[in-house]
């Protein structure tokens, strides 16, 4: 199980909201680069970057911040906010990020997810984030009427490989994931599953891995200081 470490950037600065929501921000640092470099220093293989300013916005909005973090490290990076056309992702390609995530266009134009999988393979990765079930989009301000694990057999259907399944009520709360979601979600679909949201302890960690998810986001409970990354990467190799 893979232990990815979360940079959110809004203004070109590294934040953590709680439930996504924008008026309730936390910022860490104002250089998400040197954050890279402690998350690489401290074992990261792979950093999860958030534009949440793009997410809202509908288009990239911190993409200089981004090349910062491109060229302070060399592990690579998944990369999700305001992408939402073919050009856009193959800009990020080349470059250098190594995963795109796309939320809001599963929705909103299923045959871009197909596209992009056609021509980018295993690279397209598909955020799906859920509030009470339910498919949220639009860096979450909007609630659909799709359910979670019927538009994941959707997508896997298009071609993609790999989901980051987020439960938006446990986000930014450090009160523990939603295991019977997560659990339904990897036993509900033949997908690599990447949990996100609300992992708080070191026993989170390792009770995701025995759910079977072959990835973990975890964002504030390394801010706050609750254990270091160094921590969570030696409970998975356990």
């Amino acid at each position: 199980m893979l232990i990815i470490p979360a940079i959110d950037i809004k203004k070109g600065q590294c934040v953590r909201l709680i439930q996504g929501k924008k008026n309730q921000e936390t910022v860490y640092s104002p250089d998400p680069s040197a954050m890279a470099r402690r998350w690489e220093a401290q074992g990261a293989e792979l950093i999860h970057v958030v534009d949440l300013d793009g997410a809202f916005d509908g288009r990239p909005k911190n993409l200089e911040a981004v090349k910062q973090i491109l060229a302070a490290i060399n592990i690579p990076i998944q990369l999700g906010g305001g992408i939402r056309d073919i050009s856009t992702i193959e800009a990020l390609i080349n470059l250098g990020v190594a995963r795109v995530i796309l939320g809001t266009k599963v929705i909103t134009d299923p045959d871009l997810i197909k596209m992009a999988c056609d021509r980018f393979e295993d690279r397209i990765v598909v955020g799906i984030d859920a509030q009470d079930g339910y498919v949220a989009i639009r860096g979450w301000q909007e609630v659909t009427a799709s359910k979670a694990i019927p538009l994941a057999h959707q997508v896997e259907a298009m071609g993609v490989s790999r989901i980051i399944f987020t439960d938006i009520a446990r986000d930014g709360c450090m009160s523990g994931p939603n295991f019977a979601s997560i659990e339904k979600m990897v036993k509900g679909v033949h997908l690599e599953i990447i949990a996100s949201g609300g992992i708080s302890a070191l026993e989170d960690i390792k009770k995701l891995k025995r759910i079977g998810v072959a990835g973990c986001i975890i964002g504030k409970a390394l801010y706050e200081g609750r254990f270091d990354l160094k921590e969570a990467v030696s409970v998975d190799s356990e």
